[in-house]
C-alpha cells in the first residue's frame, strides 16, 4: 500500500520519446500491434513492441504469466520508455501482480494506458502513488475510437481533459472532490479491498463499467464492491457505459437498478458517462477531481497541472471547444 501524501502524475512525454507496447493479459495478433505502433508513430513517438508478445499460450494469453510480467517489467524499468500501452484486456492481469515489485511504479513513473482487465494494473499503479490513464488500447489504436486515442495523445503530452455530459435521467445532483478510481466492475471489485489499497483517508471518486454480463451479476459484483471498500470515503459515483447486457432482472436499465441501490448514500452521481469499452474516453486514474452534477449536465474536472482543453460531450457531435 502506497503510504505517502500524494499520487504523482508521470512526466508528460515529448516528440520522440519511445512507447512500449505491452500485453499483460489476452493475446492479439503481431498485425494489430503493429497497426497500433503506426498510429504511435504518427504522435511523433517511436514504438517498440514487448518481446513476448506473440507467444500465445493455452490460446489465450499473450506468453506464460512470467512472460507477460517480463514484458511489463521490462517496459518499466527500461528509463528510455516514457509510457506504457497494453494491447487488449480480456483476462490475466492478476497473474502478474505478485511477479511485479509494486516499488517499481514509482521508483520509475511512467503513464500506463488500459481498460478492461488493465483496470487491476491501475488500481495497482494509482496505489503505488502514480497517476495512470484508464484509456484505449493498442487493438483501438489500430482501428476506431478516433477522438478517445486523440484526447489520450493530448494528455501524454500535457493536455489536460475536462469533460462535459448531458443529463441523465437518473443522475444525483451534488458536488464531490476525491481521488478517481474503478474502471471495470468485474476487475475492479477483484482486487479493491485487497492488500493493493490507497491510505484509508483519501476520499474517493468512483467510476464503474461492464460489458457483456447479466444484470444479476452486475448486481452481485456491486454488493460485493460494497462489502470490500469503505463506501465511506466514495464522495461521488460515475456510472459509464453498460455494453451487451443480459437483462434477466427487471430493470429498465442498469442504472436504474445501481442507483436504487445507493438511496442510502447522499453522494452525487453521474449516469451515462462514455467511458468503457465501445466508447473508452480516458480517465487519470489517481487524480484529485471535482465532479460537479447538476440538472443540465455534469462536469468531471482533473485537479493537475497541464494546459486545459474542454470537450462537451453533451450531443452527438461531441463538440470541442477551449
Amino acid at each position: 500500500m502506497y503510504k505517502g501524501k500524494k499520487i504523482v502524475p508521470p512526466p508528460y512525454l515529448k516528440e520522440g520519446d519511445k512507447v512500449a507496447l505491452v500485453s499483460p493479459a489476452y493475446w492479439v495478433p503481431q498485425e494489430v500491434l503493429g497497426q497500433a505502433a503506426k498510429t504511435v508513430r504518427s504522435w511523433g513517438l517511436q514504438p517498440v513492441i514487448g518481446p513476448h508478445t506473440n507467444n500465445l499460450n493455452v490460446n489465450a494469453y499473450a506468453g506464460t504469466a512470467e512472460e507477460r510480467a517480463a514484458d511489463l517489467l521490462w517496459a518499466l524499468e527500461d528509463d528510455s520508455i516514457k509510457a506504457v500501452i497494453c494491447s487488449r484486456g480480456g483476462y490475466g492481469c492478476i497473474h502478474v501482480l505478485n511477479r511485479i515489485p509494486q516499488e517499481s511504479y514509482l521508483a520509475h513513473p511512467k503513464w500506463l494506458i488500459g481498460h478492461g482487465d488493465i483496470t487491476i494494473l491501475l488500481h495497482t499503479i494509482v496505489c503505488s502513488g502514480v497517476m495512470c490513464i484508464h484509456g484505449p488500447m493498442a487493438f483501438q489504436l489500430a482501428g476506431g475510437q478516433e477522438q478517445a486515442t486523440t484526447i489520450t495523445r493530448d494528455i501524454l503530452f500535457g493536455t489536460i481533459p475536462q469533460y462535459e455530459v448531458h443529463s441523465n435521467p437518473y443522475s444525483r445532483c451534488g458536488h464531490a472532490e476525491g481521488i478517481l478510481v474503478g474502471g471495470n466492475l468485474s476487475s475492479y471489485s477483484a482486487i479493491a479491498g485487497t492488500r493493493f489499497q490507497l491510505p484509508p483517508k483519501q476520499d474517493i471518486i468512483l467510476f464503474i463499467e461492464e460489458v457483456e454480463e447479466p444484470l444479476h451479476n452486475i448486481d452481485r459484483l456491486f454488493y460485493h464492491l460494497r462489502l470490500q471498500l469503505d463506501f465511506e470515503r466514495v464522495k461521488g459515483i460515475i456510472f459509464g457505459s453498460f455494453n451487451s447486457i443480459k437483462f434477466d432482472l427487471q430493470f429498465g436499465s442498469v442504472e436504474q437498478m445501481l442507483t436504487a441501490h445507493l438511496a442510502d448514500y447522499d453522494i452525487p452521481i453521474c449516469c451515462g458517462f462514455p467511458v468503457g469499452s465501445n466508447n473508452c474516453i480516458p480517465m487519470i486514474e489517481g487524480a484529485q477531481c471535482l465532479l460537479d452534477v447538476t440538472t443540465e449536465k455534469s462536469v468531471l474536472t482533473f485537479n493537475i497541472g497541464g494546459e486545459r482543453q474542454t470537450y462537451n460531450m453533451t450531443d452527438k457531435r461531441q463538440t470541442l471547444f477551449k
